[in-house]
């Protein structure tokens, strides 16, 4: 499920329940009705030996496992998980025999049915996905661990390398935005995994990497901002500089959405960096990607264009708040003056939370104008036609406006014709098509990444 450019991670919260209420614990699984597809849920609560509970949940689709959980509440039958950093909420009913609770997750806004049973061992529905690599490759795979020294974390990655002594052209992967894995798990798909390979094959050395507080890498995501990911991407580039497989001359960035607004900001300050490849990255400040995205996103799914216009309305009215208030108090306070009215009370707090977060803050504001504009080295710049999330049309332009101003010349700007955010083939682009469709990345996109490298 995406939350502007994002997966949304399901942070919800450890809390104590009452002690009577042994029915609890176990594990519990159920899946959301996302954008034509399902997002798998598992949640595990144990007792404590003083009687309280702690509980942990798991994202199943996304990979990210054992997330703590903060907020729980029983009420006779009735469940209430209340959510971190991205402003949701769950609350539903506990049947007679403790083995289903039937209820409703809220977030930005909108409901949508979550029903929980009890069950161990919760697993993404398997779909056909044939570009998915089997094994055994033919080129080395290794589990690796490195420090952001900075952050005071550890992350974790896979490297894969090409048979032979090397040395190898290199390239670090980095997610777009939401928690996500090193495969950037979403809608089925694993597009990291897929890209790896096929850039392997090719003989290049790829890094990618589970994003901080996600899977197997240490570290916080709910606090962080898109400046704190730039830094660990500065982390894997340091690592990949540490291998002697890879020519430390040769490394590369290639950036997915958020990701792409990553690289620039990597490669403006690193002069390790050799070239950088920015998939649907943005060109544009994030307040005018999310009008956009809110627009196209709304039209697709029917809604009427008089609710289009007052929600853009009402957007820009936040984003200009966001972006003027700094006193927390003040911020607060007129935010819920400007969302009321406008939802249901209950849910205003929880917009609130989701808007005052570090991410969104950040994202709002920043321009990734300058940091483009700072580029020396080269860049591939590709989008999908398609892309409702990123528009072609809206961040390409302001891409190739941002290198005539720096007089970098060393820039290709593509769009690739009937392609969506994921750079799958696509019919519409709206995001209910991802899980839908069986190909996981274009191999028309897959060879202009490889090729335009390859000639670097």
């Amino acid at each position: 499920m995406k939350r502007a450019l994002i997966a949304v991670a399901f942070l919800v919260s450890t809390a104590t329940l009452a002690r009577t209420q042994t029915t609890l614990a176990g594990d519990w699984q159920g899946a959301l009705s996302v954008n034509g597809g399902e997002l798998h849920l598992a949640v595990h609560i144990q007792k404590n030996d003083d009687g309280s509970f702690k509980a942990t949940l798991d994202s199943i689709d996304q990979g990210a496992r054992g997330i703590p959980v903060t907020s729980i509440a029983l009420t006779g039958t009735t469940l209430t998980l209340g959510v971190g950093a991205v402003g949701g909420k769950y609350e539903g009913t506990l049947n007679a025999d403790a083995t289903v609770i039937d209820g409703v997750w809220t977030q930005n806004g909108g409901s949508m049915p979550l029903v929980l049973k009890r069950g161990a061992n919760a697993v993404a529905v398997e779909t056909n996905r044939p570009q998915n690599p089997v094994k055994p490759y033919p080129y080395r795979e290794e589990d690796v661990t490195y420090d952001n020294t900075a952050a005071h974390i550890t992350l974790a990655a896979t490297l894969t390398t090409p048979a032979g002594p090397g040395p190898f052209p290199a390239v670090l992967l980095i997610t777009g935005s939401g928690p996500q894995d090193r495969d950037e798990r979403l809608a089925g798909h694993r597009p990291f995994l897929v890209l790896a390979d096929y850039l392997t094959r090719r003989g290049m050395a790829v890094l990618r990497v589970d994003d901080r507080g996600v899977a197997k890498s240490g570290g916080n995501f709910a606090s962080a901002t898109t400046a704190d990911f730039a830094t660990d991407a500065e982390a894997g580039v340091a690592y990949l500089r540490t291998r002697r497989e890879v020519d430390a001359k040769k490394i590369g960035l290639i950036g997915h959405s958020e990701g792409g607004m990553i690289a620039p900001m990597v490669a403006a300050r690193n002069t390790a960096v050799a070239f950088i490849v920015l998939m649907a990255g943005p060109g544009v400040p994030g307040e005018d990607i999310l009008l956009a995205q809110n627009t196209l996103l709304a039209q697709a799914a029917g809604v009427p264009e008089e609710q289009i216009t007052q929600n853009t309305a009402l957007l820009k009215g936040v984003f200009e708040i966001l972006k003027e208030e700094k006193d927390e108090a003040r911020l607060q306070t007129r935010l819920r003056e400007r969302l009321t009215g406008t939802m249901p009370p209950e849910m205003i707090s929880v917009q609130i939370r989701t808007l005052t977060s570090p991410w969104y803050r950040y994202f709002v504001a920043y321009d990734p104008a300058p940091a483009l504009k700072r580029l020396t080295c080269p860049v591939l710049a590709i989008n999908g036609e398609r892309d409702m999330q990123v528009p072609p049309k809206l961040n390409l332009p302001a891409i190739r406006s941002a290198f005539e101003a720096s007089g970098n010349k060393n820039v290709e700007v593509t769009e690739l014709p009937g392609l969506n955010h994921l750079f799958q083939t696509a019919k519409t682009g709206a995001p209910n098509e991802y899980a839908q469709i069986e190909e996981t990345m274009s191999p028309v996109a897959l060879d202009t990444i490889a090729r335009w490298i390859l000639k670097r």
